[in-house]
């Protein structure tokens, strides 16, 4: 499972057929590290969403806000000058739009929360049949705990 930001709009190719999507996530941790001062640390993960519906593809731009889920892959490789390197991929499975890194980035989005995953099934997370907090009407004195 990955969370964060696109590095750069996605690209749908088809590979033997099958249509993909790639896009790279960067998934950045916040922390402090020994002397307290903050930190942050950005991992890139390559992603390949591999699906017949293509019409999420729009929305995958720079910016965007993704959950993406699926099957990791780390590939380690030699650099020219002989040090080790690693790159990680996922081979997504399921794919949520969370939101834009900023105001603007993108205007024409699907609803916040509209989900996907390898079976071509599109969700809203934001069902019209949720109940909300706001609407449940009972006594705050008559808690369970």
């Amino acid at each position: 499972m990955v969370i964060g930001n696109l590095g750069k709009d996605c690209i749908v190719n088809t590979v033997n057929g099958k249509n993909v999507i790639n896009f790279s996530v960067a998934n950045t941790e916040k922390f402090k590290d020994s002397t307290g001062a903050q930190r942050e640390k950005t991992t890139w993960v390559e992603c390949a969403y591999w699906t017949d519906r293509t019409g999420l593809a729009p929305y995958l731009k720079k910016g965007q806000q993704v959950y993406a889920e699926g099957t990791p892959e780390v590939r380690t490789y030699q650099t020219n000058d002989g040090k080790s390197g690693a790159s990680l991929s996922l081979r997504v499975q399921n794919v949520q739009l969370l939101g834009a890194r900023g105001e603007g980035v993108n205007t024409q989005q699907p609803e916040r929360g509209a989900y996907a995953n390898s079976n071509g099934n599109n969700y809203n997370s934001q069902s019209s049949n949720a109940v909300h907090h706001d609407d449940i009407n009972e006594p705050s004195d008559d808690l369970p705990f």
